[in-house]
């Protein structure tokens, strides 16, 4: 059975590319191409991915005991671009000790 730090460590790298599509890619082509739609389902995809992201965090705090300090920082990194690759890393390197 996989660990709630596993499917967490998925959950953000998932959440992490639909961001950056979502800013990069969906964004311009709203604004500069006339394609809305883009936004659209990329943003929704982005959301459920989001949710995800905190359900998972929320439980693998809790599951894993973090310290607060650990644990904010993990949540921050869900509003930052490219944070949820360090998030991974870190939750990677943590299961490796």
């Amino acid at each position: 059975m996989m660990h709630t730090s596993a499917i967490f460590r998925k959950v953000a790298v998932a959440e992490g590319i639909s961001y950056i599509l979502l800013l990069f890619i969906a964004m311009p082509l709203k604004y500069w191409a006339d394609m809305p739609l883009a936004v659209k389902y990329t943003g929704w995809a982005h959301g459920l991915l989001f949710v995800l992201y905190i359900v998972f965090w929320l439980m693998t705090w809790q599951e894993s005991r973090w310290k607060a300090s650990k644990a904010a920082m993990f949540l921050l990194s869900s509003f930052l671009p490219f944070a949820p690759f360090w998030v991974d890393k870190k939750l990677k390197e943590d299961n490796e000790n």
